[in-house]
């Protein structure tokens, strides 16, 4: 059962990670469309400087299906001095919970706090953990299928990295990612977790098995417009987009400043979530102004 302490509430972390994660539905990660030459999820990154780097789009899951890394991948980790990652794991497991000891019973209808329990037990999750937890971070992890290993893609990469002595690097500090979605106001919070809440385990089973075959062709436009109708669906329409802007757009630009300041200075493998990646405003684009000569390896 998840328990309180930080080694507990890390598989949460994870297998969400957490705001454009490549998920089914709520929080999958919203994509604009794609230009057809960005699609693809490996790619070769020649600086300004000469340094050459790969950025890996990737899917926060732990699918088997998605962790059979092709020796491109492989090689091209082994080939860099450091790692970076959407956010490095919480030291602090108290930034998961509501502040001031708030409790779902206070903000819920009993029927929604029944369903709350059982989606707990699905994902194995203590019940005081699951009653005090955020409620954008609980609608997160609910909207994910039924666990099957607490080894995400992210966690195997960065524990590739690890093995091999590499320096490791976030995108985004703890609180900046976290303040993200904590700047949603309570009720916006709970609009998502209710929305989650309504769907059926076999509707999120169906769209996650819809988004891993995007996923898997490197189709980053099929998965924005997965993301479009799936979720533009659930959510009202200024939360809709209030999200769009805070999940993906913003982050972007601070993501791709982050990565051109290490990446000018050193070969980095750079792992982030897929939606991140192609599309106006996405990554590649914002490294090809930032001097870079972009490759698809795969």
């Amino acid at each position: 059962m998840l328990n309180m302490s930080s080694k507990g509430l890390s598989r949460g972390l994870f297998s969400a990670l957490l705001f454009s994660a490549l998920l089914p539905s709520l929080f999958m990660g919203v994509g604009h469309a794609a230009q057809t030459t960005d699609i693809g999820l490996l790619w070769k990154l020649e600086s300004p400087t000469g340094k050459v780097s790969h950025l890996f789009g990737t899917m926060h899951s732990d699918d088997p299906r998605i962790n059979d890394f092709s020796p491109a991948l492989k090689q091209a980790l082994k080939d860099s001095e450091a790692f970076m990652m959407e956010v490095l794991p919480a030291s602090d497991p108290g930034i998961y919970l509501m502040e001031n000891g708030e409790n779902l019973h206070e903000l819920m209808t009993e029927k929604e706090i029944e369903k709350v329990l059982e989606l707990a037990e699905v994902h194995s999750m203590h019940r005081d953990a699951a009653l005090t937890m955020k409620p954008w971070l609980l609608a997160m992890i609910f909207d994910l299928p039924k666990p099957q290993s607490p080894f995400t893609q992210d966690v195997m990469l960065y524990s590739m990295a690890q093995s091999q002595g590499m320096e490791v690097l976030g995108l985004e500090d703890t609180k900046e990612h976290f303040e993200s979605l904590d700047s949603f106001s309570r009720e916006e919070q709970l609009t998502m977790l209710r929305a989650v809440l309504k769907r059926t385990q076999k509707e999120k089973e169906k769209d996650f098995e819809a988004l891993l075959k995007a996923y898997l062709t490197g189709d980053t436009a099929k998965i924005g417009l997965l993301d479009d109708d799936i979720t533009g669906g659930m959510l009202p329409k200024a939360l809709w987009q209030k999200m769009r802007v805070k999940l993906l757009d913003e982050r972007n630009v601070r993501m791709a400043e982050r990565i051109v300041g290490e990446a000018n200075q050193n070969p980095v493998f750079i792992a982030v979530g897929a939606s991140h990646l192609a599309g106006k405003g996405g990554l590649l684009e914002r490294l090809r102004a930032a001097g870079y000569k972009i490759s698809k390896i795969e």
